[in-house]
Protein backbone atom coordinates (compact mmCIF):
# COMPACT_ATOMS: atom_id res chain seq x y z
CA UNK A 1 0.00 0.00 0.00
CA UNK A 2 2.65 2.54 0.50
CA UNK A 3 4.76 1.26 -2.47
CA UNK A 4 0.81 2.42 -4.08
CA UNK A 5 0.47 5.17 -2.28
CA UNK A 6 3.90 6.38 -3.37
CA UNK A 7 3.55 6.07 -7.16
CA UNK A 8 0.36 7.47 -7.07
CA UNK A 9 1.72 10.73 -5.13
CA UNK A 10 4.73 10.75 -8.05
CA UNK A 11 2.35 10.19 -10.57
CA UNK A 12 -0.11 12.91 -9.50
CA UNK A 13 2.75 15.98 -8.80
CA UNK A 14 4.23 14.89 -11.75
CA UNK A 15 0.90 15.27 -14.57
CA UNK A 16 0.31 18.63 -12.69
CA UNK A 17 4.14 19.84 -13.18
CA UNK A 18 3.92 18.62 -16.89
CA UNK A 19 0.53 20.28 -17.27
CA UNK A 20 1.95 23.51 -16.01
CA UNK A 21 4.84 23.55 -18.42
CA UNK A 22 3.64 22.55 -21.27
CA UNK A 23 0.60 25.22 -21.00
CA UNK A 24 2.55 28.00 -20.93
CA UNK A 25 5.05 27.40 -23.80
CA UNK A 26 8.49 27.14 -24.15
CA UNK A 27 9.31 29.77 -21.53
CA UNK A 28 8.42 27.07 -19.31
CA UNK A 29 8.63 23.97 -21.29
CA UNK A 30 12.32 24.68 -22.48
CA UNK A 31 13.94 24.67 -18.79
CA UNK A 32 11.65 21.80 -17.61
CA UNK A 33 12.99 19.86 -20.74
CA UNK A 34 16.67 21.37 -19.84
CA UNK A 35 15.97 19.36 -16.33
CA UNK A 36 14.61 16.23 -17.79
CA UNK A 37 17.32 15.96 -20.09
CA UNK A 38 20.02 16.82 -17.61
CA UNK A 39 18.33 14.18 -15.31
CA UNK A 40 17.77 11.36 -18.22
CA UNK A 41 21.70 11.79 -19.57
CA UNK A 42 23.11 11.25 -15.31
CA UNK A 43 20.40 7.82 -15.92
CA UNK A 44 22.03 6.46 -18.98
CA UNK A 45 25.46 7.77 -17.86
CA UNK A 46 24.97 5.54 -14.57
CA UNK A 47 23.95 2.84 -16.37
CA UNK A 48 26.66 2.80 -19.17
CA UNK A 49 29.10 3.28 -16.01
CA UNK A 50 28.15 -0.48 -14.55
CA UNK A 51 29.39 -1.88 -17.75
CA UNK A 52 32.64 -0.13 -17.27
CA UNK A 53 31.64 1.82 -20.67
CA UNK A 54 33.62 5.32 -20.53
CA UNK A 55 31.63 8.21 -22.38
CA UNK A 56 32.02 11.99 -22.43
CA UNK A 57 30.01 12.82 -19.70
CA UNK A 58 30.55 16.99 -20.14
CA UNK A 59 29.88 16.93 -23.62
CA UNK A 60 27.01 15.00 -23.37
CA UNK A 61 25.32 17.78 -21.02
CA UNK A 62 26.54 20.58 -22.80
CA UNK A 63 25.31 19.08 -26.27
CA UNK A 64 22.70 17.41 -24.99
CA UNK A 65 21.37 21.20 -23.55
CA UNK A 66 22.46 22.76 -27.01
CA UNK A 67 20.33 20.23 -28.75
CA UNK A 68 17.32 21.53 -26.65
CA UNK A 69 17.91 25.22 -26.78
CA UNK A 70 17.96 24.81 -30.74
CA UNK A 71 14.55 22.97 -30.61
CA UNK A 72 13.18 26.07 -29.28
CA UNK A 73 10.44 28.03 -31.84
CA UNK A 74 12.52 29.76 -34.67
CA UNK A 75 15.12 27.63 -34.41
CA UNK A 76 14.10 23.98 -34.18
CA UNK A 77 11.85 24.69 -38.01
CA UNK A 78 13.63 23.68 -40.41
CA UNK A 79 15.19 26.00 -43.49
CA UNK A 80 15.91 24.68 -47.02
CA UNK A 81 18.90 22.44 -46.02
CA UNK A 82 18.56 21.87 -42.55
CA UNK A 83 17.86 23.52 -39.08
CA UNK A 84 20.10 24.53 -35.87
CA UNK A 85 19.37 20.98 -34.21
CA UNK A 86 21.62 19.55 -37.23
CA UNK A 87 24.04 22.43 -36.62
CA UNK A 88 24.59 21.48 -32.80
CA UNK A 89 24.71 17.73 -33.34
CA UNK A 90 27.10 17.89 -36.08
CA UNK A 91 29.13 20.30 -33.72
CA UNK A 92 28.97 17.35 -31.17
CA UNK A 93 30.01 14.68 -33.23
CA UNK A 94 33.10 16.87 -34.85
CA UNK A 95 33.60 17.68 -31.03
CA UNK A 96 33.86 14.00 -30.02
CA UNK A 97 36.23 12.73 -33.00
CA UNK A 98 38.19 16.01 -32.41
CA UNK A 99 38.54 15.03 -28.47
CA UNK A 100 39.17 11.37 -29.22
CA UNK A 101 42.22 12.22 -31.51
CA UNK A 102 43.97 14.69 -29.47
CA UNK A 103 43.25 12.16 -26.54
CA UNK A 104 42.58 8.87 -27.38
CA UNK A 105 42.88 6.69 -24.57
CA UNK A 106 40.95 3.34 -24.04
CA UNK A 107 38.41 2.13 -26.19
CA UNK A 108 38.45 5.61 -28.24
CA UNK A 109 35.36 4.34 -30.93
CA UNK A 110 33.29 2.76 -28.15
CA UNK A 111 33.61 5.80 -26.28
CA UNK A 112 32.62 7.82 -29.19
CA UNK A 113 29.49 5.43 -30.23
CA UNK A 114 27.71 5.40 -26.64
CA UNK A 115 27.88 9.37 -26.39
CA UNK A 116 26.71 10.05 -29.82
CA UNK A 117 24.01 7.15 -28.59
CA UNK A 118 23.07 8.87 -25.80
CA UNK A 119 22.68 12.22 -27.47
CA UNK A 120 20.55 11.05 -30.27
CA UNK A 121 18.75 8.88 -27.94
CA UNK A 122 17.71 11.02 -25.00
CA UNK A 123 17.83 14.81 -25.99
CA UNK A 124 17.84 15.09 -29.82
CA UNK A 125 14.34 13.19 -29.49
CA UNK A 126 13.52 15.21 -26.12
CA UNK A 127 13.60 18.00 -28.90
CA UNK A 128 10.90 16.97 -30.71
CA UNK A 129 8.55 17.65 -27.89
CA UNK A 130 9.35 21.17 -27.54
CA UNK A 131 8.89 20.95 -31.53
CA UNK A 132 5.32 19.39 -31.55
CA UNK A 133 4.52 22.15 -28.81
CA UNK A 134 4.37 24.72 -31.66
CA UNK A 135 2.76 22.53 -34.17
CA UNK A 136 1.42 24.21 -36.59
CA UNK A 137 1.24 26.89 -33.85
CA UNK A 138 1.12 28.28 -30.29
CA UNK A 139 -2.67 27.20 -29.45
CA UNK A 140 -3.06 24.43 -31.81
CA UNK A 141 0.17 22.56 -30.36
CA UNK A 142 -1.61 22.27 -27.18
CA UNK A 143 -4.28 19.64 -28.87
CA UNK A 144 -1.51 17.98 -30.73
CA UNK A 145 0.91 17.68 -28.04
CA UNK A 146 -1.99 15.90 -25.84
CA UNK A 147 -2.54 13.13 -28.54
CA UNK A 148 0.69 11.19 -28.48
CA UNK A 149 0.20 11.40 -24.41
CA UNK A 150 -2.84 10.46 -24.50
CA UNK A 151 -3.10 7.62 -27.26
CA UNK A 152 0.13 6.40 -25.41
CA UNK A 153 -1.80 6.04 -22.73
CA UNK A 154 -4.19 4.36 -23.63
CA UNK A 155 -1.47 1.56 -25.73
CA UNK A 156 -0.09 1.04 -22.69
CA UNK A 157 -3.33 0.31 -20.84
CA UNK A 158 -5.06 -1.73 -23.56
CA UNK A 159 -1.32 -3.87 -24.06
CA UNK A 160 -1.74 -4.71 -19.89
CA UNK A 161 -5.06 -5.80 -19.96
CA UNK A 162 -5.30 -6.99 -23.34
CA UNK A 163 -2.39 -8.86 -22.28
CA UNK A 164 -3.25 -10.02 -19.08
CA UNK A 165 -6.51 -11.76 -19.75
CA UNK A 166 -5.55 -12.82 -23.43
CA UNK A 167 -2.10 -13.10 -24.11
CA UNK A 168 -0.63 -15.93 -25.65
CA UNK A 169 2.33 -15.50 -27.70
CA UNK A 170 5.19 -13.54 -26.85
CA UNK A 171 6.15 -10.59 -28.73
CA UNK A 172 9.94 -10.22 -27.82
CA UNK A 173 10.46 -13.07 -25.31
CA UNK A 174 14.33 -11.82 -25.08
CA UNK A 175 13.96 -8.00 -24.32
CA UNK A 176 10.65 -8.40 -22.65
CA UNK A 177 9.14 -11.46 -21.80
CA UNK A 178 6.10 -9.59 -20.58
CA UNK A 179 4.92 -8.54 -23.94
CA UNK A 180 2.87 -10.29 -26.24
CA UNK A 181 1.29 -10.35 -29.95
CA UNK A 182 -2.20 -10.04 -28.38
CA UNK A 183 -1.60 -7.32 -25.72
CA UNK A 184 0.26 -5.08 -28.48
CA UNK A 185 -2.67 -5.86 -31.00
CA UNK A 186 -5.51 -4.71 -27.74
CA UNK A 187 -3.18 -1.95 -27.34
CA UNK A 188 -3.52 -0.43 -30.93
CA UNK A 189 -7.28 -1.08 -30.87
CA UNK A 190 -7.67 0.87 -27.61
CA UNK A 191 -4.83 3.76 -29.03
CA UNK A 192 -7.25 4.36 -32.47
CA UNK A 193 -10.65 4.75 -30.53
CA UNK A 194 -9.26 7.35 -28.04
CA UNK A 195 -7.70 8.78 -31.61
CA UNK A 196 -10.70 9.03 -33.34
CA UNK A 197 -12.77 10.49 -30.46
CA UNK A 198 -10.12 13.36 -29.63
CA UNK A 199 -9.75 13.43 -33.51
CA UNK A 200 -14.16 13.71 -34.20
CA UNK A 201 -14.36 15.89 -30.82
CA UNK A 202 -11.97 18.63 -32.38
CA UNK A 203 -13.11 18.18 -36.00
CA UNK A 204 -9.76 16.77 -37.44
CA UNK A 205 -8.62 14.25 -39.41
CA UNK A 206 -10.52 11.78 -41.53
CA UNK A 207 -11.10 8.06 -40.25
CA UNK A 208 -8.29 7.10 -42.76
CA UNK A 209 -5.79 9.54 -41.38
CA UNK A 210 -6.94 8.80 -37.48
CA UNK A 211 -6.31 4.90 -37.88
CA UNK A 212 -2.87 5.83 -39.79
CA UNK A 213 -1.68 7.45 -36.94
CA UNK A 214 -3.05 5.09 -34.35
CA UNK A 215 -1.10 2.58 -35.98
CA UNK A 216 1.73 4.76 -35.76
CA UNK A 217 1.77 6.17 -32.85
CA UNK A 218 0.99 2.52 -31.36
CA UNK A 219 3.76 1.05 -32.96
CA UNK A 220 5.98 3.64 -31.64
CA UNK A 221 5.22 3.45 -27.92
CA UNK A 222 5.83 -0.38 -28.11
CA UNK A 223 9.22 -0.06 -29.87
CA UNK A 224 10.12 2.88 -27.22
CA UNK A 225 9.33 0.42 -24.83
CA UNK A 226 10.98 -2.47 -26.20
CA UNK A 227 14.06 -0.53 -27.28
CA UNK A 228 14.55 0.63 -23.40
CA UNK A 229 14.09 -2.70 -21.96
CA UNK A 230 16.75 -4.13 -24.40
CA UNK A 231 19.00 -0.90 -23.28
CA UNK A 232 18.73 -2.02 -19.84
CA UNK A 233 19.07 -5.44 -20.55
CA UNK A 234 22.59 -5.26 -22.49
CA UNK A 235 23.48 -2.81 -19.76
CA UNK A 236 22.48 -5.11 -16.98
CA UNK A 237 20.04 -3.12 -15.35
CA UNK A 238 16.71 -3.32 -13.93
CA UNK A 239 15.34 0.48 -13.67
CA UNK A 240 16.86 3.39 -15.41
CA UNK A 241 17.48 4.86 -12.11
CA UNK A 242 15.76 5.98 -8.86
CA UNK A 243 14.90 9.82 -10.20
CA UNK A 244 10.66 9.38 -9.19
CA UNK A 245 10.00 7.56 -6.34
CA UNK A 246 8.04 4.23 -6.70
CA UNK A 247 7.93 5.11 -10.45
CA UNK A 248 12.08 4.37 -11.35
CA UNK A 249 13.83 6.16 -13.12
CA UNK A 250 12.84 9.04 -15.45
CA UNK A 251 13.66 6.73 -18.56
CA UNK A 252 11.61 4.30 -17.62
CA UNK A 253 8.70 6.99 -17.77
CA UNK A 254 9.88 8.30 -20.95
CA UNK A 255 10.46 5.20 -22.90
CA UNK A 256 7.16 5.31 -24.97
CA UNK A 257 6.57 8.95 -25.11
CA UNK A 258 10.45 9.07 -26.72
CA UNK A 259 9.27 7.59 -29.92
CA UNK A 260 5.63 8.42 -30.03
CA UNK A 261 6.27 12.26 -29.95
CA UNK A 262 8.43 12.28 -32.69
CA UNK A 263 6.62 9.73 -34.72
CA UNK A 264 3.58 12.13 -34.20
CA UNK A 265 5.62 15.16 -35.11
CA UNK A 266 6.60 14.03 -38.63
CA UNK A 267 3.16 12.61 -39.07
CA UNK A 268 2.10 16.40 -39.07
CA UNK A 269 4.28 17.54 -40.75
CA UNK A 270 4.34 15.15 -43.68
CA UNK A 271 1.22 13.57 -44.07
CA UNK A 272 -1.01 16.68 -42.28
CA UNK A 273 0.19 19.93 -42.69
CA UNK A 274 2.91 19.09 -44.97
CA UNK A 275 0.24 18.05 -47.80
CA UNK A 276 -1.63 21.60 -47.88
Amino acid sequence: MESLSTRFITAVVGLLVVSLAVYFGWVTFLPFLLVVGFLSLREYIRMVDRRDIDVRRWALYFFGAALLVASAPGLGAPWVGGSWREVALSAAVGYLLVVEVIRPGERPLERIVYSIFGLLYIPWLLGYFLMLRYTPDEDGGLLFFALPLLATFAADTGGYFFGHFFGQRKLAPEVSPGKTVEGALGGLLLSFGVVVVVTRLADIWSLPDAFLYAVMVASASQLGDLSESLLKRSLGAKDSGTTLPGHGGLLDRLDSLLFAVPITYLFLNINVFGMR
